[in-house]
């Protein structure tokens, strides 16, 4: 419905900007993580442990200087609202969404946690995966399974491979779909 009610605008323009924007941070994060294998398997500096007497400011997070930051930022962004979105689309936690004035505080409590525990795994996660280097507060750098090359080098493919697949999973039936309906084969 919101889809017809849309002006010919954010029908033509707005959503497949949307989609192409997506789709680029999909894609650079999977060959951020692409190259951070590869750094795996050569250098074993590239492991996600803490950072030795780093100050800020006077080390470099990124290669590419502020624009590298830049981009890592809105890639912890895009990697928080997509595991956000993707933990109330899974079908064991559809359950816990929360409906507009209509939800129980058990229900407000659940969520609370369940954003709790992926906020605090997201420091984690975006190092393990070598998105960033930076060390918060909290110092996630310290945990002994980051120090264990299997487990981040295992960590690492299932990402790039898992994302890769249903990107094209994704893509490639959206296109289908468009194909088949253009050809007026879906009647």
């Amino acid at each position: 419905e919101l889809r017809h009610q849309a002006s010919p605008w954010q029908r033509n323009l707005g959503y497949p900007l949307a989609m192409l924007g997506l789709l680029a941070l999909t894609g650079i994060s999977v060959l951020i993580v692409c190259f951070h294998v590869l750094e795996l398997l050569l250098d074993d500096a590239a492991m996600p442990r803490g950072i030795q007497d780093a100050s800020l400011g006077q080390v470099s997070f990124s290669i590419f200087g502020s624009f590298g930051a830049a981009l890592q930022v809105v890639l912890i962004f895009y990697l928080m609202v997509s595991s956000v979105v993707g933990f109330y689309s899974s079908p064991l936690f559809t359950r816990l969404l929360p409906e507009r004035q209509d939800t129980p505080l058990t229900k407000i409590i659940g969520n609370c946690v369940s954003l709790l525990v992926l906020s605090s795994a997201l420091p984690v996660f975006s190092r393990t995966l070598g998105i960033t280097r930076f060390d918060l507060l909290g110092d996630f750098g310290r945990f002994n399974w980051l120090g264990n090359f299997y487990i981040v080098f295992l960590y690492n493919m299932g990402f790039a491979g898992l994302t890769t697949l249903c990107l094209v999973k994704r893509v490639s039936w959206a296109v289908q779909a468009e194909l088949i309906r253009a050809f007026g084969e879906d009647r």
